[in-house]
């Protein structure tokens, strides 16, 4: 009785062994295409881009309810361009992307932000510019007492906090003895030019080409030699190496968007005309 009971035992395992080796694609054929063909691409690495919904033509939400606007299509024309990388959006109030940026909430920031000394130290930006402009003092049409920054002793200027044009007007403050009274907002466009046409502030400083984004009316206008002029670009994590990657992949990506026209051609639909380079037109 003991001899059968043996074979039968044996029988079983070479069954089950042979199962198992089956399964692990011992027969060389069951896993062919995963063992003996290419190795499935790697994931793409999925980053979080900031921005806002309160800048006409460059990120606003449409009559639609889309995410829209300069900055935003550009970032989806990288995407596209990017296979090793996926972009997806988050907005937020613009006083919050630095934050936002250095506590890991986002990993990069298209807000037409501008390269200057005070964010360079403390930021990442990509090498290549997208759009370039030139800030200057806004006041209303009928305003004829102020042709210069000088003019804005004593009145109220309009900013928004951590901005490029904040940083303008606190430096020269910082020079000045606080001679400008600075006073700070969230609010959006429609709001900004309204209090300067309604005259609770004097005025507030622009890019030379957003003003007819945010002042489609034509109730402002700019005076004054540039208070500064600069480049715009991406930004980043600082001192982060897979931040720098991520930047020289972008830069890679926007040089192919320079070179094949579409950055001209989206500056042209978005901000009524190629401004991509130093020399705005």
């Amino acid at each position: 009785m003991r001899k059968p009971m043996k074979k039968w035992l044996a029988l079983s395992m070479t069954i089950a062994l042979t199962g198992v080796l089956a399964g692990c694609g011992g027969n060389g054929e069951a896993n062919t295409e995963v063992a003996g063909g290419k190795a499935p691409a790697a994931a793409p690495i999925k980053i979080v881009v900031g921005t806002g919904t309160q800048f006409p033509n460059v990120c606003f939400i449409d009559e639609n309810g889309k995410l829209t606007g300069y900055d935003v299509e550009l970032v989806r024309e990288i995407d596209n361009r990017l296979e090793d990388y996926e972009f997806e959006f988050q907005t937020l109030e613009f006083t919050n992307l630095l934050l936002s940026l250095e506590t890991n909430k986002i990993d990069m920031v298209a807000h037409e932000m501008e390269k200057n000394p005070e964010r360079e130290a403390k930021y990442l930006f990509n090498k290549e510019p997208y759009s370039h402009w030139k800030n200057k003092v806004a006041v209303a049409k009928s305003n004829e007492s102020v042709q210069s920054i000088d003019d804005l002793k004593g009145k109220k200027v309009l900013t928004t906090a951590t901005s490029a044009q904040a940083i303008i007007l606190e430096k020269y403050n910082k020079e000045n003895d606080n001679a400008i009274d600075i006073v700070y907002q969230n609010g959006g466009a429609n709001d900004t030019v309204q209090q300067v046409v309604s005259g609770r502030v004097e005025a507030f400083l622009s890019a030379d080409f957003t003003l007819p984004l945010v002042d489609p009316s034509g109730d402002l206008k700019l005076v004054g030699p540039p208070l500064s002029q600069s480049n715009t670009l991406f930004m980043f994590r600082k001192d982060d190496p897979e931040q720098q990657k991520l930047a020289d992949r972008v830069d890679e990506a926007l040089k192919e968007i320079k070179a094949d026209g579409t950055l001209k051609k989206l500056s042209e639909q978005w901000l009524g005309g190629d401004y991509t380079t130093s020399e705005v037109q």
